[in-house]
């Protein structure tokens, strides 16, 4: 046989071999009812009137089945029942093993629940916050971590998905900006959040001081998340300061925006850690408001936020297709890129995206000499904010 036709043979049996391993069949003993009531936040959204009335098996089969897709298991199908008052969650079509880490999921969320019971015990959780885990996220093929600070209320109550927010559909169009395809963005985007609290946008500022119910919760999922087989850890950006004070906090590492640093989250472990701007920072950079009305030092305020975000993302994308990439000089690469290079496209991207103007419209306004004096604001100090809400 020739090299091709053994190289074409090998392709085939790789092929067969991973078909064959996504066709078992798992099964999942989640808790008694009562526990998996609480871990999925059931029921999601009602209010006297259920705005989706699906029982409790119903929930969890969206949120595993929104996981099985993220994972790249199209054809996978959930059932979950009721078996003598425990729920069981019968999975198709994944691999042997995918089990584990959403039975690991599961206990770091009885970590969140214990933190959240004190913290209601103290008289600290407000009536309009509710428990939410990251649910629904690739839980085996992911290929980033963000670190944020707490999810919309909306994403439980009206999605019921935890990737649908503003923040995260802002930074996934940044990941497609980088080259990543729009169906392949979840699995760069499993998120930790520090506070695992849905609650409304303007709630920021009161869910900092609950961090340390969440500890054990916290470190639990740093752990968890940043592990991938053989050993090896995938990098994380930090979104925000709340995040990256929280960083500094629990493992000693400074990370400003665009700033690298390592943490070691279990002994021998290395993670890279990015920081970078709230996704939602740059429309409060970009507020006229913030400048006496003055439209110009919005635009170049946003930017510069704008350049920062790209450049952010672009590690990320790079980092997430590439593991061992030498992350410091993927950051090089990346803000050479977007506030050099191609500082023209960074400028019609804030535009059309933050702006809303259409493709000619920007181009009309990213003219060179007009890129060139914005460019030139960009080591001016931005205005700052309260950065956590997504």
């Amino acid at each position: 046989m020739s090299m091709t036709g053994k190289a074409a043979l090998g392709i085939a049996i790789a092929a067969l071999t991973f078909s064959l391993a996504a066709q078992a069949d798992v099964n999942v003993t989640l808790g008694s009812k009562e526990r998996v009531t609480r871990l999925f936040a059931y029921p999601n959204n009602c209010n006297v009137i259920c705005f989706r009335n699906w029982t409790l098996e119903q929930t969890v089969e969206h949120y595993l089945t929104q996981s099985v897709q993220r994972d790249g298991y199209p054809q996978a199908k959930v059932t979950v029942r009721e078996d003598n008052n425990l729920v069981q969650a019968d999975i198709s079509g994944v691999p042997d093993g995918y089990d584990k880490p959403l039975t690991a999921l599961l206990d770091s969320g009885d970590l969140a629940y214990t933190g959240a019971t004190k913290l209601n015990a103290d008289g600290k959780f407000a009536y309009n916050w509710y428990l939410f885990l990251p649910l629904g996220m690739a839980l085996e093929n992911r290929k980033t971590i963000e670190l944020l600070h707490f999810p919309p209320d909306y994403s439980l109550t009206q999605a019921q998905d935890y990737l649908r927010s503003a923040t995260t559909d802002r930074w996934a169009e940044l990941l497609t900006d980088n080259g990543i395809p729009a169906d392949q963005t979840p699995a760069f985007q499993t998120i930790i959040d520090i506070a695992p609290i849905a609650a409304p946008a303007n709630a920021g500022s009161d869910l900092e001081g609950v961090y340390g119910y969440f500890q054990d919760y916290q470190t639990s999922m740093v752990k968890q998340m940043s592990q991938k087989a053989a050993g090896a850890s995938l990098p994380m950006v930090a979104f925000g300061a709340p995040v990256r004070n929280w960083i500094k906090q629990q493992y000693g590492a400074t990370v400003g925006v665009l700033g690298l640093a390592t943490i070691s989250p279990t002994p021998g472990q290395t993670v890279s850690v990015l920081g970078s701007n709230h996704p939602s920072y740059i429309w409060y950079a970009a507020d006229k408001s913030n400048y006496g009305g003055d439209e110009t030092k919005a635009d170049d305020a946003g930017l510069k936020v704008m350049g920062q975000d790209l450049s952010a993302a672009c590690w990320q994308a790079g980092m997430g297709q590439n593991p061992g990439t030498d992350s410091a000089a993927l950051l090089k690469q990346c803000t050479t890129r977007w506030q050099v290079t191609d500082k023209v496209e960074t400028c019609k991207l804030f535009f059309t995206s933050i702006r809303k103007m259409t493709a000619d419209q920007a181009a009309a306004k990213c003219r060179t000499g007009k890129v060139s004096r914005q460019i030139k604001q960009l080591q001016k100090p931005l205005p700052q904010m309260n950065q956590t809400k997504r």
